[in-house]
């Protein structure tokens, strides 16, 4: 074993040489290579990376700057749903750069999750309020997927069988685009909202409001007509602007969408941004997204949780209607505790002055002579100059300003938080006019009167040192990777490098529009260009899009690019698509959007595909078979030594074969997708290359494809650069989708190099070795390789321990709370079990850390099965124990306190207090509150 030289790999690799060592002689091999010949099929064997050379931290902050000095950050006042805004600092320093948020996971184990919850739960009260509806959820990928979403939802709360749906024609050219690529699959006819309306036809319509020109319509009519007829109504909205503006929630909206990104989230050429859906609370089970709602605990405690979680697509599976699996949490929380610092009066004069200054534009070019074409407005003004549109685009672009061009005989200006009277006079002056003076206008029959962020969440943190302590103390309520390993099976939680992170604040990155010139995105479309060629020499892929800005996007764009390809050969009947019985639900949600059918493969006793089943229904949907989508290595746990024979089935069969990359940390340096049969699939770049979570978004989930699939990638109607011309259409809102963290994987891969990479791999598969050999006598690994090996991850079984003991899953998860940490994951893929995946950044003494707590957890068990504990009275069923239970001065349980509060030694010294026992999930769903609770709760 080499000795460590001290480069990044070294530092990002947990183990160090010597421990390595220990661990692969603890599982019984003597090197890497034997390990690898006993897990990997050789078959697929490939450890060719032809990537740059590993560089140093300092080397790449280096190159990174460079990229960024080739972005030319100017003020763009291009609006269509991207404005330009100030993070407060205490924000940007305490929450966006802060690991203790950053790093943590989807709140799946609630009882560790309050503080980002709480946080959550401010984001829904503030949409919630803004639109004056009655519920909403915890956030949406983007603006144009919101509306896409929320097109299906109206569709299913329809019930009916209409199929049109109506469309403002003053909407974003994103969101049409992203709505069109979903209707297209969906069998859905997208019109424009015009004077040839069929209300009997339509099933929804969505209005906008401001429009895309700037324009603030009185909707309410024809939003009524349309109730009238039995339609729902979709209102794509502004948060900002519905501080001034009458919310759609008061005339006649069902459904409100749009972007919460200029409250406090940068342009980031285009995301992540955290898009919203609210709705009325008699259509709340049907909202896709997640939903924070407000529960108890055993002790009768407020508490938070995630509810309705059976509406999700991972539990609805082919039955799903939104492949929708996360949320863009991080970037919701920064926009909750942006409207909590400015509060009610602080928005309402950001909006005040953004009217203002619009207002002043629109008077002023009035009176050069220009046509102001709205004569209503928020924020934007569309002005029309016949044939001189790019002209004067360019002579403003020439003094320092980005404004946007319509066409050759519009251009459009959009004010934003940053603007201010120098910036205005400068424009103004750019365009030959003069400034005049003048108050904000907003139409009679649009102006707000109701109240909204009443709750005093709103108002309690308006000083920093308020605002300081109240996200530390929300911030040390959670267990995230600050604090302790996140063993997530199928969800790679790796360490998240400071150094990576680094440069996505910088405005060479943070401050660019997506509209803006691509003169001014060189430095953008370089590392872009980069980064998927990386990403295509290490998957054997011919190309990969970024555009998709999560795996279920990754998912639904690969389905769609197949199901393209096989209209271009004229086999259009071919929308079968073949999915095993154990793959993630998300993989049969995307396979329905894609307009395909669902037929299930059996898996056998070891968890791998049925061969004889699969080629039986390929045989049988020979003529109609499109796809098949699996997941390698298997969401068991192992390298499935059959991967070849079935893809070559497949294949034979005249399908493609769609690899889901969530498991892609096994694979990088040791196997190529596209070299054992992948014609195309998604990558997760928070997981394998070291995007964080976010405690349940960002992410991105890049499309990688072979040749023939190419033609067929995403497209994006504002920027040619995004795609191919015959693509399936647009899948993001934003032409390259979550572009402002892409400088992270570039930061890993450009730090790790090929060596530093392929062994990570080696080292996350040494580590779920290592934990299945040390939890086997207690804790059966349920499923295994030809060679007893298991994959990155490994599923314990509980199920013998629960007929034994009445413990279940659930318990252990609990109890590791008290032990410090974050639960496995729990019951998936398989009930009542747990899956581990440790990944290579973990410390062997942080893996005997966690062995260690299992190991005590089973004696627990143990204890119970023996009678020496009542079932229901039990450290693990009364888990997880907060510091105000056992400082109570009552204590009625059969164990001690101490075994309650400091079951191994190390947490007395270092002890994470869960601030709630457990919650009753249940109860909350049946009387569900998704808005914050009443004062006494802040005091």
């Amino acid at each position: 074993m080499p000795k460590s030289a001290d480069t990044f790999a070294d530092r990002h690799i947990g183990p160090r040489p010597a421990d390595m060592e220990k661990m692969l002689a603890t599982i019984g091999v003597e090197s890497f290579d034997q390990l690898v010949s006993q897990t990997v099929p050789d078959s697929i064997l490939d450890r060719r990376l032809e990537l740059p050379d590993a560089m140093s931290e300092p080397a790449v902050i280096g190159r990174l700057g460079e990229l960024a000095a080739q972005n030319r950050v100017i003020r763009s006042l291009i609006g269509l749903g991207y404005y330009d805004t100030i993070t407060p600092p205490v924000i940007q320093r305490n929450v966006l750069e802060n690991p203790a948020w950053y790093t943590a996971y989807t709140s799946y184990q609630p009882e560790i999750s309050q503080g980002r919850l709480e946080a959550l739960l401010n984001f829904q009260t503030m949409v919630s309020d803004l639109t004056a509806l009655g519920v909403a959820n915890a956030s949406l990928l983007d603006e144009p997927t919101a509306a896409a979403e929320a097109m299906t939802m109206a569709r299913r709360l329809h019930r009916g069988d209409r199929d049109v749906f109506y469309i403002d024609p003053d909407t974003h050219p994103a969101t049409r685009a992203v709505m069109e690529t979903r209707a297209t699959a969906a069998g859905i006819t997208l019109l424009d909202l015009d004077d040839a309306v069929d209300h009997d036809s339509a099933f929804g319509v969505l209005l906008s409001y401001p429009g895309s020109s700037g324009a603030v319509p009185d909707h309410a009519p024809i939003a009524g007509s349309f109730r009238d007829a039995g339609v729902l109504v979709v209102v794509a909205t502004d948060l900002l602007a519905l501080t001034l503006l009458k919310p759609p929630g008061e005339w006649g909206a069902d459904i409100v969408i749009g972007s919460a990104q200029r409250f406090g989230v940068p342009l980031g050429y285009g995301g992540p941004h955290a898009g919203f859906m609210a709705t009325d609370e008699r259509h709340v089970r049907a909202m896709p997204g997640r939903l924070v709602g407000v529960a108890a605990d055993r002790a009768g405690r407020t508490a938070y949780r995630l509810a309705l979680q059976t509406r999700e697509q991972h539990i609805r599976r082919e039955k799903a209607t939104s492949n929708v699996c996360t949320a863009q949490v991080l970037l919701a929380v920064i926009s909750g505790f942006y409207a909590c610092w400015h509060g009610p009066d602080g928005l309402r004069s950001i909006a005040e002055k953004v009217n203002r200054l619009a207002s002043t534009l629109a008077n002023s070019l009035g009176d050069a002579g220009f046509e102001i074409v709205n004569d209503t407005w928020f924020d934007t003004i569309t002005v029309r100059a016949a044939g001189r549109a790019p002209a004067l685009v360019a002579d403003v672009a020439e003094a320092g300003i980005n404004i946007g061009l319509s066409d050759e005989d519009h251009f459009r200006i959009a004010v934003d938080e940053k603007t201010d009277d120098e910036l205005v006079a400068r424009l103004l002056e750019a365009l030959g006019a003069e400034t005049g003076v003048t108050q904000g206008r907003i139409p009679s029959y649009a102006v707000r009167e109701s109240a909204y962020l009443t709750h005093p969440v709103f108002s309690l943190h308006r000083s920093e040192h308020e605002m300081l302590r109240y996200l530390r103390r929300l911030g040390d309520r959670d267990l995230a990777l600050d604090r302790t390993m996140i063993p997530l099976g199928s969800c790679t939680m790796k360490l998240n490098a400071t150094t990576e992170m680094i440069p996505i604040t910088w405005p060479g990155f943070s401050g660019i529009h997506p509209y803006a010139p691509v003169t001014q995105a060189q430095g953008y479309l370089q590392l872009i260009e980069e980064l998927e060629g990386y990403l295509a020499d290490i998957t054997g892929y011919a190309a990969v899009s970024l555009q998709p800005n999560a795996g279920s996007q990754g998912e639904l764009a690969g389905l769609l690019a197949i199901a393209a390809y096989h209209r271009s050969r004229g086999e259009a009947r071919r929308d079968v698509c073949l999915i095993p019985a154990s793959a993630h639900g998300t993989n049969a949600a995307s396979a329905v959007m894609a307009g395909m059918r669902v037929i299930v493969v059996a898996t056998d006793g070891s968890g791998n595909i049925d061969v004889d089943d699969l080629e039986e229904k390929a045989r049988d949907h020979g003529d109609e078979l499109a796809a098949l989508m699996v997941t390698y290595p298997s969401t068991h746990g192992v390298f499935e030594a059959a991967i070849k024979d079935v893809t070559d089935i497949v294949h034979r069969h005249g399908g493609q074969v769609y690899v889901d990359g969530a498991n892609l940390n096994a694979l990088v340096g040791l196997a190529r997708p596209a070299d054992f049969g992948a014609d195309c699939g998604h990558l997760n770049l928070h997981k394998t290359f070291t995007i964080p979570h976010g405690g349940g978004g960002p992410g991105v989930g890049p499309l990688g494809v072979k040749a023939h699939l190419k033609p067929f990638l995403p497209n994006h109607p504002q920027l040619e650069e995004a795609g191919p011309e015959t693509g399936v259409g647009a899948i993001s809102g934003a032409p390259f989708g979550s572009a402002g963290i892409l400088p992270i994987p570039y930061a890993y891969i450009r730090l790790m190099g090929p060596d530093g990479l392929r062994r990570a791999t080696l080292v996350a598969i040494l580590s779920a070795n290592y934990i299945a050999r040390r939890l086997d006598p207690y804790f059966p690994v349920l499923y295994t390789g030809e060679h007893g090996r298991v994959a990155h991850e490994c599923i314990v079984d509980v199920r013998p321990l629960t007929k034994a003991t009445g413990i279940d899953a659930e318990d252990i998860a609990k109890r590791l709370a008290d032990y410090g940490f974050h639960a496995p994951t729990l019951a998936f893929p398989v009930a009542n079990t747990l899956m581990i995946e440790p990944t290579e950044s973990e410390s062997l003494e942080e893996l005997d850390r966690f062995c260690d707590a299992m190991i005590a957890i089973r004696a627990e068990a143990d204890r119970v099965g023996a009678g020496e504990w009542p079932r229901d009275d039990n450290p693990l069923a009364n888990a997880p124990h907060t510091a105000e239970d056992v400082a109570s001065d009552i204590w009625e349980h059969v164990y001690p306190r101490e075994l309650a509060a400091y079951p191994v030694e190390r947490v007395r010294t270092d002890k994470y207090w869960p601030p709630v026992g457990r919650i009753d999930g249940v109860a909350g769903d049946r009387n569900l509150v998704c808005s914050c609770p009443p004062l006494d709760s802040y005091t």
